[in-house]
């Protein structure tokens, strides 16, 4: 009897009665390490001089130098400080949106009308991070720009090219990220909103609550585990600023503040094929991602 309370013979037994959900399982774990685990050996390239003819074993080691040169370079602290700052301000501009617009839509009573606002605002997150970024170049052009219309038919004094304002960088790529995924981020919360027992509502008005002690005493204390959770996973990859939009919006002009630690990773790696030296500055985004998770 002992020998078959352990843990060991639980987990087996576990296994064995219910071996159909582990096959389905098996394939994302395969899948799992060979794309996630395998290539972490690959990682070495960071402390080498890494040669593609000599291979990953046959180039010399460098040591420190990658990091060294990283942190010798005039522009890295520029580049921190912009994957930061633009990372920590989506955070607290993209990250209460989804919860307010959901508790909004949670209020709709109209079922049908509840269904069209929740399509209208979804249909953005399937527009590709490469036709946005073409339409905010349309929008914000000098030459004949929606905003710009908008601004000298309000009194502006002339054309202003956004893009290429630096001060103006992160405005654009937040609003824009405000307008594509928050409504596809209320999905979850929503979901969770779906599963509130009717009843507490019921008896909150009963007792007179009105619609906003309830949505304060009811809708936002069951909301709370995810959304820390959520928030938990955003600080997580707070480095990883969105690569494609800060790169298809990057332009001489606006790189004071539009450069940040992955198109520089990308510049230095795939256009300069400097793969050791990209590959440590993208270790050391990784590493503090860790920290900060």
């Amino acid at each position: 009897a002992a020998v078959a309370t352990t843990p060991g013979k639980r987990l087996g037994k576990r296994i064995a009665s219910h071996w159909e959900f582990y096959l389905l399982l098996l394939p994302a774990i395969v899948i799992t390490i060979i794309f996630k685990y395998i290539p972490i050996y690959g990682v070495q390239i960071a402390f080498r001089d890494y040669n593609p003819v000599q291979g990953f074993f046959g180039s010399p080691w460098a040591g420190w130098e990658w990091f060294e040169r990283f942190f010798n370079n005039y522009n890295s602290v520029r580049m921190i400080r912009n994957t930061v700052l633009l990372s920590l301000y989506s955070i607290l501009w993209t990250f209460p949106i989804p919860i307010i617009l959901s508790l909004l839509i949670n209020q709709v009573r109209s079922k049908k009308f509840q269904r069209v606002t929740q399509t209208v605002i979804y249909a953005p997150h399937f527009i590709s991070v490469m036709v946005l970024c073409g339409m905010l170049k349309i929008f914000l052009s000098p030459y004949g720009g929606l905003i710009n219309i908008i601004a000298q038919a309000l009194g502006a004094p002339q054309a202003v090219n956004f893009i290429d304002e630096a001060s103006a960088f992160r405005t654009i790529y937040i609003s824009s990220s405000i307008w594509q995924d928050a409504g596809w981020g209320t999905i979850i919360y929503l979901a969770t909103l779906s599963s509130v027992d009717i009843s507490l509502h019921e008896a909150a008005k009963v007792d007179g609550a009105n619609t906003l002690q309830r949505i304060l005493h009811i809708d936002v204390p069951a909301l709370v585990p995810i959304i820390v959770i959520q928030l938990i996973m955003s600080f997580g990859s707070l480095m990883n600023v969105g690569f494609e939009k800060a790169l298809l919006l990057q332009t001489p002009l606006n790189k004071e503040t539009s450069e940040i630690i992955a198109t520089y990773v990308y510049e230095q790696g795939m256009l300069k094929a400097m793969y050791s030296f990209s590959t440590a500055v993208d270790l050391f985004n990784s590493a503090v991602n860790i920290v900060l998770l």
